[in-house]
């Protein structure tokens, strides 16, 4: 099904497995619909660190590709067989079709309706990493009044809405940032202690003892970690007895093999690598999830931070920016 009588819209496409070298702007046909589908006229794009790990062939994926799986937009057209989805609809997804874009197919089940007091750039920046810090917080390890929890990377897109789901729960965040600039704004999302891990000679062995005296000598409850190779070891000897690490990400790369007997030595502890696929399921699901998130926004109980914002033709700018941690909050594509 095509709807326009010009049928080519611009997009970015990664040429091939690499850096965001790349990354072309250029035009593409537009989607054809299926039945099930409908099509938004993009008013933001997500930029996601597994948008990164695709773009560098970390998973496989077929080259050319257009990247993104996340936005907002205006639906514009439907496919014959929707019926909960209209034109002149405004949605968001985290789970559309290729979303560095002018325009996107998206499958109505992931269609998430945008509430009217919400604009549609903010609503861009919740479906990906909102849903990723409220399944943590919600379902990998759900936080309980007084328990304590380790998040790296806290003034990141994830880290800045995990924090604040943390201690809208009643627990308390002891946060990792990289600058004093980020450390300032992790105590806003409410973080109650926060370590520049970059003022540390030896992440792996100072950051524990910082945790533990923290902690009367414990360790946390959780760790929440999505930066992965360079603080995996740190973090689960941030630990308490049975504690658990969630391992949601690889922002500094893969985490290498390594021996299941160091969760024993170490105190049983658990480890999970949860992703947001797992956690939304269904359309019940998903939509649980993005509503708690759209109503507390709504209830202004929840700030969503966009930190910085990219023309669609800047778009290896915006990896750059993301993948050498010089951005805070969400970053954001803008057709």
């Amino acid at each position: 099904m095509s709807v326009r009588e010009d049928s080519d819209m611009k997009a970015v496409i990664a040429t091939q497995a690499g850096g965001p070298e790349v990354l072309q702007y250029t035009d593409v046909p537009d989607p054809v619909l299926s039945p099930t589908q409908v099509l938004a006229r993009t008013a933001a794009a997500g930029v996601n660190f597994i948008d990164t790990y695709r773009r560098a062939g970390v998973y496989p994926m077929p080259f050319p590709h257009v990247p993104g799986t996340e936005g907002a937009g205006e639906v514009i057209a439907v496919g014959t067989e929707v019926d909960s989805v209209a034109v002149g609809d405004r949605i968001a997804w985290a789970a559309g079709g290729p979303s560095y874009a002018e325009l996107v197919a998206v499958e109505q089940h992931v269609a998430l309706p945008v509430p009217e007091e919400i604009d549609l750039t903010t609503a861009a920046a919740i479906p990906l990493q909102g849903m990723t810090a409220h399944y943590l917080v919600a379902s990998t390890f759900p936080i309980q009044p007084g328990q304590t929890a380790l998040v790296h990377a806290a003034a990141g897109g994830v880290g800045g809405l995990l924090t604040q789901l943390i201690v809208a729960r009643g627990g308390r965040v002891i946060a990792t940032v990289g600058t004093e600039e980020k450390a300032e704004l992790a105590r806003r999302a409410g973080a109650s202690d926060v370590i520049v891990y970059t003022s540390l000679a030896d992440l792996t062995a100072e950051l524990p003892a910082l945790v533990r005296d923290l902690t009367d000598g414990v360790g946390v409850d959780v760790v929440y970690d999505g930066v992965g190779k360079a603080t995996f070891d740190a973090s689960l000897a941030s630990l308490r007895t049975r504690g658990m690490l969630a391992l949601f990400g690889g922002a500094s790369g893969q985490v290498p093999p390594f021996d299941l007997q160091r969760l024993n030595a170490s105190g049983s502890l658990f480890i999970t690598r949860p992703t947001l696929g797992h956690h939304t399921l269904d359309r019940a699901e998903t939509m649980w999830r993005a509503g708690e998130l759209f109503d507390a926004v709504v209830a202004g109980s929840l700030a969503v931070p966009v930190g910085q914002t990219f023309p669609l033709a800047n778009t290896g700018d915006a990896h750059r920016a993301l993948e050498g941690r010089a951005t805070t909050g969400k970053v954001l594509l803008i057709p």
